[in-house]
């Protein structure tokens, strides 16, 4: 076995303790841990989210989601049942995207069986939504649904809440899931759930950042529901990239500056508007790019992001980002100093 297949093995088989899950927002948005790797030495070092302007250097660019989150959690009946549905994603024939999820008895959610098609989810205000298909014809946790109503963005900030999970004590108003970043879209569009990667930064330490000479570059990714299954790869999402930020990032690294993206979102928009050679242009559509080791990234250069489960997808961009090593002495780091997983928890910066 290789040492990168080694590795590998050891990303996909580590368990995270029920303490380790943040069930709380901070008390301070940037009150969090920033755990730094960086490449070649190979080194790890512990530091409060506070000091990153510290850690960064001028001419360096943040590429930053300015996503929304959405009140996406509604409550409905399914043959007489109650259920919750998961608005995820809406399409471009107005249909949407939905996962369909059994309230657990203690305000969260678990999964259930999906479908079947033709099946209806009775919403509140006599509204329907119609389950038509399976989105992947291979799996039924995701649905394309069609919902009754003239405007569905319009039902979720009357009756919706944001997503939660079973590993967070109680529901939090939607301030508490948007970023500093958060930006309200011309169609009101959003993401089903937080781009949390942003969830630390505040007014103040981006105006630092400024100050630095640290520039920030603002790119739109409506992410859908996270809640996958075991080693899911991520489904189309609509993305923008800007020709202000693609300029941004292409003179900076012409001029030795470092991309850095803020999230994985951040990373799967940003590369998928690069060319081979990691020219960035300006782009807007759907993207249905999945990041590997073996494909690698070609635009950006540090990813600053949160903690993931080992059976997430999301593991194989950070290993493209940061190569096998230095990602499992970052998560063995993070384990043994109980750092914190998930929307509300610590994060992690990689770094050339």
């Amino acid at each position: 076995m290789t040492d990168t297949s080694r590795t590998a093995d050891i990303l996909c088989d580590f368990r995270v303790p029920p303490e380790s899950l943040a069930a709380a927002p901070p008390a301070r948005r940037d009150g969090v841990r920033l755990l730094v790797g960086r490449q070649g030495a190979g080194e790890v070092a512990h530091h409060a989210f506070r000091e990153l302007p510290g850690l960064l250097r001028a001419g360096d660019v943040l590429v930053v989601n300015t996503s929304r989150t959405l009140p996406a959690a509604v409550d409905g009946s399914l043959g007489g049942d109650p259920v919750v549905v998961h608005f995820s994603t809406r399409r471009d024939d107005g249909r949407w995207v939905v996962e369909i999820r059994d309230p657990d008895g203690r305000g969260s959610t678990v999964r259930r069986p999906g479908g079947p098609a033709g099946a209806v989810v009775r919403l509140a205000g006599g509204e329907r939504l119609a389950l038509d298909e399976p989105l992947d014809p291979c799996g039924d946790r995701l649905w394309v649904a069609s919902p009754s109503m003239a405007d569905p963005l319009r039902h979720l900030h009357r009756h919706g809440r944001p997503i939660r999970y079973a590993y967070t004590e109680r529901d939090q108003p939607l301030a508490a899931h948007q970023t500093v970043f958060a930006t309200a879209s011309p169609d009101g569009a959003g993401s089903a759930e937080m781009p949390s990667a942003g969830r630390p930064f505040t007014a103040p330490l981006v105006t630092e950042l400024v100050s630095r000479g640290v520039q920030i570059a603002p790119i739109v990714l409506h992410t859908g529901v996270a809640s996958a299954e075991a080693y899911e790869p991520p489904y189309a999402e609509p993305y923008t990239v800007p020709a202000a930020t693609a300029w941004q990032v292409n003179a900076a690294r012409a001029a030795g500056g470092r991309v850095i993206a803020v999230g994985t979102t951040a990373v799967r928009a940003l590369e998928s508007a690069a060319d081979p050679r990691g020219v960035v242009r300006p782009a807007r559509g759907w993207t249905e790019l999945v990041i590997t080791p073996e494909r690698g990234v070609r635009a950006v250069d540090g990813l600053l992001t949160g903690l993931h489960e080992p059976e997430a997808s999301h593991l194989l961009m950070l290993r493209a980002v940061s190569g096998d090593g230095l990602l499992e002495r970052v998560y063995a780091e993070a384990l043994q100093h109980r750092y914190l997983w998930h929307e509300f928890g610590d994060v992690n910066l990689l770094l050339p």
